[in-house]
């Protein structure tokens, strides 16, 4: 977690996908960390759940609707961010979709843009346009999420798996390009975790559930808290040292 101090109080992080699982999860983990936070996603009425659910706790959020494809929206969502807050410390990029189940040469084009501009051109438009703002401010801290797809092969997901693959190259690259001016870039790949989308993959059914744990070393499947409590570290002083790196937090999956 981030060190609890004043420096850290009223600093602003933005949250793509903070609608709900993850997103939404880490949205109050800076919250609960003083941190004021920017709640986008395209889910108006998740939105504003969310930032109801930070304001409850006492902390400080404003809902803004994001389209990660689009840059008009991207941009717009910078733009309230400063509008309402004055500054830009910590980005996590983490809205995406997942893909339905095709062995490679059965997947739609169209499936295989829906799912690269989401998850790999989605989170370029938004570090295109959150980085400009941290360099104005100095510095800050990038967290991208990728996933256990992006450090293996998965199955039947061609389209996922190369995006998410990508995602980790792309914030290399990246980290590389900044680090010199105070600007760390990182990426997190969750394993399964106990989200919407996890019931979707696993047709919500206790079969398919079973299915997923059986391949979790661990026993079980990830906590959507505790992928937020990776993030929050990873923007933290605490990691100041760390750059570059694609955290995998999955119980052991992809060992």
């Amino acid at each position: 977690m981030m060190n609890e101090s004043e420096d850290d109080r009223g600093k602003v992080a933005f949250v793509t996908g903070a609608a709900s699982g993850i997103g939404r999860a880490t949205a109050l983990a800076f919250a609960r960390e003083g941190v004021n936070v920017v709640v986008a996603d395209i889910s108006e009425q998740g939105n504003q759940e969310t930032t109801r659910l930070i304001e409850e706790m006492g902390g400080q959020a404003i809902a803004v609707k994001c389209d990660v494809t689009q840059t008009e929206s991207v941009k717009s969502a910078l733009d309230k961010t400063i509008e309402s807050f004055g500054r830009l410390d910590f980005a996590f990029n983490n809205a995406g979709v997942e893909q339905k189940k095709a062995a490679t040469a059965e997947i739609e084009e169209q499936e295989w843009d829906r799912i690269v501009d989401t998850n790999l051109r989605g989170v370029f438009l938004c570090m295109k346009y959150e980085i400009p703002l941290l360099l104005k401010q100095g510095g800050g801290a990038i967290v991208n999420t990728s996933s256990g797809a992006g450090v293996i092969g998965i199955k039947s997901g061609a389209a996922y798996t190369a995006a998410k693959h990508g995602l980790i190259g792309l914030t290399k690259a990246a980290a590389l390009d900044y680090a010199s001016q105070n600007i760390r870039i990182n990426a997190v790949a969750p394993g399964y975790i106990n989200t919407s989308m996890m019931d979707r993959f696993t047709g919500g059914t206790a079969e398919g559930r079973h299915k997923v744990v059986s391949q979790e070393p661990i026993g079980r499947v990830g906590q959507p808290e505790e992928i937020a409590n990776a993030v929050v570290w990873l923007c933290s002083d605490a990691s100041s040292f760390v750059v570059g790196h694609a955290l995998v937090v999955d119980g052991g999956q992809t060992v």
